[in-house]
């Protein structure tokens, strides 16, 4: 079959990791990029190889007939305006989360989406990190018997530099908890089977940013939070962000304890943060109740892999399952509603840490 013709939309760090990644992938190739700034967009055409065409606009980049589907990564408060460009063209299409910073813009997106033909998967790599993966197969697999609590820590490093500086502010992002945590809040909903009632949380800006000023403003985004999700089921559900946490041995902690055992993926940072510049191993761990004894499983992903991305490896599973999606004419994995519930959640919980309430769904 012919190779199935991507155009990246956005090609900052988020869109030059999918240029690498579709770079391994058997039967693609980049043949657009877009991007207003000259220097990302010359970087991601380099990047894609001989023959990329390169343009400013993603509406031109649409005319130019050379893609046969879309990733969307530019920043997160431009993704319903391309989306609206882009929709009627009914190409399949990968959107980086958050699918957008306001509700409102997220529910429009899904009443012009109904009726195409065509997919649209919102990114949500973190469900294929492949130790979460792991962890998800124990629990669909009933080894930790009906779950019962879930919680995810991430303590991480801030907030990396972008061009334009537009991820230093709520407006542009949506909010910490909209912008980093949606990818949390899908996956709990992923575990529990449920829809949250309930969202308590409590989160400042303490420590990152605070010399920094933009055209007379302050960085506005939170730098830490708790928060708490009560769902229709019963399940609990909690997150502990910390982004001022460089020197954590393990940047994600994601444990699921059910009536008969606790399932643990712990997931490191990438490798270009870490000490030695490599990248460790991923661990799974199974402790049931009536033992004393764990069950502790090295999860090993393929250096190639792990060298294209950030996201420990998911980048790469994520597109995978994404090109075969269009090659079978299949679902997506995460939908539209998907995306806008994940959104809902991270405004619920960005307008609890403001006020203080808990916020009912």
């Amino acid at each position: 079959m012919a190779d199935i013709r991507y155009g990246i939309i956005g090609s900052g760090m988020m869109g030059q990791e999918h240029i690498r990644t579709i770079g391994l992938l058997e039967g693609a190739r980049v043949t657009a990029v877009c991007d207003p700034d000259e220097g990302m967009r010359l970087s991601a055409a380099h990047m894609a190889g001989a023959g990329c065409a390169v343009f400013t606009g993603h509406a031109s980049l649409l005319q130019s007939g050379l893609c046969d589907a879309l990733v969307i990564a530019a920043p997160n408060h431009l993704h319903h305006q391309i989306l609206k460009d882009l929709l009627p063209a009914d190409l399949p299409m990968l959107v980086e989360k958050p699918l957008c910073t306001a509700l409102a813009d997220c529910e429009d997106i899904l009443a012009r989406a109904a009726g195409r033909r065509s997919q649209v998967w919102v990114a949500m790599e973190y469900r294929y990190m492949p130790p979460v993966e792991r962890l998800l197969q124990a629990v669909r697999a009933g080894e930790t018997g009906t779950p019962r609590m879930i919680s995810i820590r991430e303590h991480r490093f801030p907030f990396l530099k972008k061009v334009g500086d537009w991820n230093r502010f709520e407006a542009k992002t949506g909010g910490t908890l909209v912008e980093k945590c949606c990818h949390f809040f899908d996956l709990m909903r992923l575990i529990a089977q449920a829809e949250p009632v309930r969202v308590y949380a409590s989160g400042g800006a303490d420590v990152n940013f605070l010399d920094e000023e933009y055209d007379g403003q302050r960085p506005d985004i939170l730098d830490n939070a708790f928060v708490v999700i009560d769902f229709d089921n019963g399940v609990r559900a909690m997150l502990d962000l910390c982004m001022f946490a460089e020197g954590s041995g393990w940047q994600e902690a994601i444990a699921v304890t059910g009536d008969l055992a606790k399932a643990e993926a712990f997931v490191p940072g990438p490798s270009r943060f870490s000490v030695d510049g490599k990248e460790r191993h991923s661990e799974f761990v199974l402790s049931p109740r009536t033992s004393k004894r764990e069950n502790r499983e090295i999860i090993d992903v393929d250096a190639a892999i792990l060298a294209v991305g950030d996201h420990h490896g998911s980048t790469f599973f994520q597109h995978r399952k994404f090109l075969d999606m269009i090659r079978s004419g299949g679902v997506p994995e995460v939908s539209l509603e998907d995306g806008l519930k994940a959104v809902r959640i991270g405004l619920a919980a960005e307008q609890s840490a403001k006020t203080g309430m808990a916020i009912k769904l």
